[in-house]
């Protein structure tokens, strides 16, 4: 995410200020064009209701000896998110939910003479569980008459995902990552259901939306003819947060959503693997872990309950969103449930492909938790232990992974649909593979199993 320069890739679109990292901390600097709006962001009201509230990260003023460049109004020291996340990554839940809390920021910021003049999603981040807003400078004067600016963004980071999500496919949500300004309304209009029309806030924001876009796509825009009262603005709110709320996805039972019902462990195995899990991450102490693999978050809660920084990742939609429900349902704060394909995991796109991060350019994590992993990688996709040892080597320090043989009944499900190609695919071989990379610290058989959980050390 970061630019070599110290300026993070992804903050160089916006005239108002940008964000930058020096020795280790993250700052923002507000250029001087965008000095009267942060002056009545600060002196209204709007910046302490709204962080009081949770809803925006809290800064602090730092000397102007802190400029990255010249032109600067003031510096920030932001609180520090630790872990940064894309919409592409979110479950349903998560873009809904970041979706209402920009809606609310705007309604809000009305009450305080203000507007946002950005409705992207990628204004939206994950801090202690809650989605919370981190660009201080979205925020603009309001005056009377005018038209919400982001509204068509909002529309395209928001509603159409949330939208094709509910009315088609949960994996549409991936069409984010190829459009990085949202998705395109037509297309969105293309692929939903004609029943769709039939709900008048959908008809109106997305179908109407993306006629009048195409429309006007080859006139000049005329916006200062356009005059909107303030009690229709906040009928535009209303109305776009009343379709988002209505808009539902429910997980089903997929293959891996209902995993822990039916995975073939015993309850004296599962207790036992909990049992070293927690003996494991209390002899590292790490500050941050990713769970790599990690279902519904079992073993993820075990490290979030010690307080642990825990990014809780599934290839599996409906599993992330059973995980995330459960952390709001529960409060818990210390783990973050995203969706991944870790074999094709989020890569670096945008502008000189630098504008969002990949997976690997956000690590390396103090320590991963491959549990119950290795033997898809390996067997459903291929891939010789030699580069999934590489791979997570690139990730973290330490790692606690588990073996599972051939002879267990999860493996056996893996070959019972291909041919078993997999000479080398044993105990012996995995531990002289990972031990080019890591230092094997120990090795203990889960009880009532054949499997095996390692705790290795990078070397």
């Amino acid at each position: 995410m970061k630019a070599n320069s110290g300026a993070f890739a992804s903050s160089f679109r916006d005239p108002s200020g940008f964000v930058f990292t020096r020795e280790g901390s993250v700052y923002r600097q507000v250029s001087r064009a965008y000095q009267d709006n942060y002056d009545h962001l600060m002196r209204s009201g709007l910046y302490e209701a709204l962080v009081g509230s949770s809803l925006l990260i809290r800064h602090e003023e730092v000397g102007g000896d802190h400029a990255s460049a010249q032109g600067a109004y003031k510096v920030l020291k932001p609180e520090l998110v630790p872990f940064i996340s894309y919409p592409y990554e979110w479950c349903f839940s998560q873009l809904k939910n970041a979706a209402l809390t920009t809606l609310q920021i705007q309604k809000t910021a009305l009450d305080f003479g203000m507007s946002l003049k950005d409705g992207s999603a990628y204004n939206i981040q994950f801090l202690k569980g809650r989605p919370v807003f981190i660009d201080t400078l979205s925020f603009e004067r309001y005056h009377e008459g005018q038209t919400w600016v982001a509204y068509r963004q909002f529309c395209q980071h928001f509603l159409a995902p949330l939208a094709l999500a509910s009315y088609r496919d949960i994996r549409l949500n991936q069409l984010s990552r190829v459009h990085l300004d949202g998705i395109p309304l037509d297309l969105a209009s293309s692929l939903l259901p004609v029943r769709s029309r039939f709900r008048f806030s959908l008809l109106s924001h997305l179908h109407l939306h993306a006629k009048s876009q195409k429309y006007f796509a080859d006139k000049i825009p005329n916006r200062g003819g356009r005059r909107m009262s303030l009690k229709g603005f906040l009928g535009l709110v209303d109305s776009l947060q009343a379709a988002v709320e209505r808009l539902k996805w429910r997980p089903r039972g997929t293959e891996w959503a209902d995993y822990y019902e039916k995975n073939g462990y015993s309850q004296e195995a599962l207790e036992h693997k909990k049992e070293l899990v927690r003996s494991f991450l209390e002899s590292m102490n790490p500050g941050m872990i990713w769970d790599l693999g990690a279902n519904t978050g079992l073993f993820s809660r075990i490290a979030g309950d010690r307080g642990i920084a825990t990014i809780s990742f599934d290839v599996d939609p409906a599993a992330v969103e059973r995980n995330y429900l459960e952390c709001r349902e529960r409060g818990e704060c210390n783990i973050l449930p995203l969706v991944l394909d870790l074999t094709n995991p989020s890569p670096s796109i945008g502008w000189h492909n630098r504008e969002r991060d990949s997976l690997v350019g956000r690590g390396p994590a103090d320590a991963v938790m491959a549990l119950a992993l290795i033997h898809h990688l390996a067997i459903s996709n291929n891939l010789p232990f030699a580069r999934i040892a590489e791979f997570l080597a690139g990730i973290c320090e330490r790692l606690i992974i588990e073996f599972v043989p051939k002879s267990d009944s999860q493996v056996q499900r893996l070959l019972s649909t291909r041919e078993d190609i997999f000479a080398d695919y044993n105990q012996q071989t995995f531990e002289d593979t990972f031990s080019e990379y890591f230092r094997i610290e120990r090795c203990v058989e889960i009880r009532d199993t054949e499997r095996a959980l390692y705790l290795m050390e990078k070397r």
